[in-house]
């Protein structure tokens, strides 16, 4: 199996590792199977994710995946971080191998959940985003 240069470095120096301890949205997602966990931690500032920080137990691909992740979204509105995909995380690191494409959907759906996380603490930034998205706010 082999792993582009992004990957290696990814999984040599992950960006963004850590706990934000007051964080305004936690997601944690795990695979059975492999065994792989993430956590992800967002700070949210005016509907934009100001910081964001990751814990991962897992493989190389696991690890790069939640690091460039964070640095995709990082700035990035709510709704912007809603949209990315397993296949643009994939893309970004120069690719992965089928094998480990499951890394890529573990750090997108962290990543949800954080921000779902975040809306029920916050059910006010949730109903201006319902009434962005239906074109009434």
């Amino acid at each position: 199996m082999e792993y582009s240069d992004l990957v290696m470095e990814h999984f040599m120096n992950p960006r963004n590792v850590g706990v934000i301890e007051d964080a305004d949205g936690i997601g944690r997602e795990g695979n059975p199977v492999c065994g792989d966990q993430m956590e992800i931690y967002i700070k949210v500032n005016d509907d934009h994710i100001s910081d964001v920080k990751f814990r991962t137990f897992g493989c190389g691909a696991a690890i790069a995946t939640s690091s460039i992740a964070t640095e995709m979204i990082k700035g990035k509105t709510l709704s912007e971080a809603e949209t990315l995909t397993n296949k643009a995380i994939a893309e970004a690191l120069g690719g992965l191998p089928p094998v480990k494409m499951h890394c890529s959907l573990l750090a997108t759906e962290a990543l949800k959940q954080a921000i779902e996380n975040y809306y029920d603490k916050h059910p006010e930034a949730r109903t201006a985003k319902e009434a962005k998205d239906n074109g009434t706010g």
